[in-house]
């Protein structure tokens, strides 16, 4: 199973595909797009994408850790990170196309002789 990945380029296509912008307009919307919620983030705002997603930024405080390998202490640095969750719009429509692939696949009949 192949799996896709959306990239820069795929959106820029869609632009230029569904709006009719120019391929140069479509990829400069997108990437204006994604530097400001790349900003956003870095000033330590939460972003929200209505129907899609929020974005928010958390502080992590240091903590003790230890080396798998050797088995060293070690102090891991405070430090803010990004959590990503889904609207309920997304997840529904998620889940409505994987359950939609569970009915899709077939069963297949049992061997007796294994």
């Amino acid at each position: 199973m192949t799996i896709k990945t959306l990239t820069r380029a795929d959106l820029t296509h869609s632009i230029f595909r569904q709006i009719g912008l120019s391929r140069t307009e479509s990829a400069e919307l997108v990437d204006t797009i994604i530097e400001e919620i790349c900003s956003a983030l870095t000033r330590g705002e939460n972003v929200r994408l209505s129907s899609f997603a929020a974005f928010n930024v958390r502080q992590k405080n240091g903590r003790p850790g230890r080396n798998p390998k050797t088995g060293e202490d070690y102090q891991i640095a405070a430090r803010r990170v990004i959590s990503f969750t889904a609207s309920d719009a997304v997840k529904t429509q998620i889940q409505k196309a994987h359950a939609g692939r569970k009915m899709k696949v077939k069963a297949r009949p049992i061997d007796p002789t294994r």
